[in-house]
């Protein structure tokens, strides 16, 4: 990568802070993820231990949410230059 290429400091900072905060915020979602869906399970405990677990719901469907802003936290990567320059070029009708 050449000199023009690099980001700048400012740019690196501004990533770097994006970064932090979509993980600040990923904790504080799973923390209430789990604090919130262990009252529902206290409930069902309490109220109804022999009847059908039906806190099973609510921990599956937002856990797929869960899981989900986790791989955008964690798992998903910037794009390369060399990936912007292609679809680019696609998109100027190059193939």
């Amino acid at each position: 990568m050449s000199e023009l290429e690099r980001p700048s400091d400012d740019t690196l900072r501004d990533r770097a802070i994006t970064i932090l905060k979509k993980r600040r915020d990923f904790h504080a979602h799973l923390l209430v993820y789990v604090l919130f869906n262990a009252g529902l399970v206290v409930v069902w405990a309490t109220a109804t231990p022999t009847a059908f677990f039906w806190p099973v719901f609510p921990l599956a469907f937002w856990g797929i949410g869960v899981v989900m802003n986790a791989w955008d936290v964690y798992l998903s990567a910037d794009f390369s230059e060399d990936r912007i320059q292609r679809q680019m070029h696609r998109l100027q009708g190059g193939h």
